[in-house]
């Protein structure tokens, strides 16, 4: 086994649930890497990651670090940090302060350029005696973020740190974030329900629902190739379209999405489609059209929902600007990147964790 997280078999039971909320789960999560828990409100991605922090009993399996288990071990003797939706910062205590709470015993002036290290490391250089009532929602999350990171603990669990924060600041907190955990080497194992928020901070992202784990990937092969339906609805994928044996004979919107991948698909294999699989086309040349029920403008571009014979409704992209009114019928072609190819079985995360 890699040096680092090691999760072997973890089972995690409630008083009174129909089902674990964890149902032997295996992970690794090697030195230096950043594993995002990604799945929806109750998938049990939370309980993992507090079952690895000791704040959960185990019904069943391990947590080791380096190969030696820690399941009897008590969480502040773990070496772990731990940084949570709130940040849960000290009120009575200036940002210094609770950036130094994890440094205890340190010399004063080594605290003081650790202090100030992470503070510059995270933004906000200067704000040692700032009462923390001062701050903003994402300044608050960056002391946090900075106070988990000072005793330089040797794995960081996030559970879902940016989820209060608006869209945007959340966005950018999620690059930030991902530039600290790098910069620092920190070994971080960190909760989302946003797959985009997910993306953009790990390393693999690791796909969980009703306390399965159901794939494990890099980012992009993740997005690419997801290992089932259920994998790829929660991604975003919106339609599916299976492979007919003879596609000569399906619809044009078939023909074009199976004729779009290289290799070509064959019959029995469900194609899934993410918003964009068709775009606006400026003629009728690829011979696939879509009737228009909704048309709307999002960050910047056009989106024409349309219903598309032998695909179903999608989600098709316009040039910004570009108009239409509902029940026209308009023109379009297939973007291969936003199709993938699903496979034909059901696929368990000891078959599939690869990057």
């Amino acid at each position: 086994m890699s040096d680092g997280l090691g999760v072997r078999d973890v089972v995690v039971r409630y008083p009174g649930a129909a089902r674990a909320a964890v149902d032997e789960v295996s992970l690794d999560v090697p030195v230096g890497e950043v594993v995002a828990l990604l799945g929806p409100s109750g998938c049990g991605k939370s309980s993992l990651l507090r079952a690895v922090a000791g704040l959960e009993p185990l019904a069943g399996g391990d947590v080791a670090w380096d190969g030696v288990g820690v399941t009897g071990v008590p969480v502040h003797r773990r070496g772990f940090g731990l940084l949570f939706q709130d940040g849960q910062l000290f009120g009575h205590l200036d940002v210094a302060r609770n950036v130094a709470y994890g440094l205890a015993g340190t010399p004063r002036a080594a605290q003081a350029a650790r202090v100030a290290e992470l503070l510059e490391l995270v933004g906000l250089p200067g704000t040692q005696r700032r009462d923390v009532a001062t701050l903003s929602g994402g300044e608050r999350q960056r002391v946090a973020l900075a106070r988990a990171l000072a005793p330089n603990p040797r794995l960081l669990l996030l559970d879902e740190p940016l989820s209060a924060l608006d869209r945007s600041l959340r966005e950018r907190l999620a690059l930030d974030l991902r530039d600290v955990l790098v910069a620092t080497g920190t070994t971080a194992l960190f909760v989302t329900h946003d797959h985009d928020e997910a993306f953009a901070v790990a390393d693999r992202v690791a796909v969980m629902d009703a306390g399965r784990l159901l794939q494990v990937a890099a980012p992009a092969a993740l997005w690419s190739r997801p290992a089932s339906r259920r994998v790829a609805e929660f991604l975003g994928y919106e339609a599916f379209v299976d492979v007919p044996a003879h596609p000569a004979a399906a619809p044009a919107a078939v023909r074009a999405l199976v004729g779009a991948l290289a290799p070509v698909p064959t019959p029995g294999t469900t194609l899934a489609l993410a918003a964009g699989a068709f775009v606006v086309a400026t003629d009728d040349a690829h011979g696939v059209a879509g009737d228009v029920t909704v048309l709307r403008s999002r960050r910047g571009r056009t989106e024409v929902v349309v219903e598309v014979p032998g695909a179903g409704r999608v989600t098709a992209l316009a040039p910004a600007g570009w108009s239409c009114d509902p029940g026209d019928a308009v023109p379009l072609r297939v973007d291969a990147a936003a199709l993938a190819a699903l496979p034909g079985a059901w696929v368990t995360s000891e078959q599939h964790t690869g990057s």
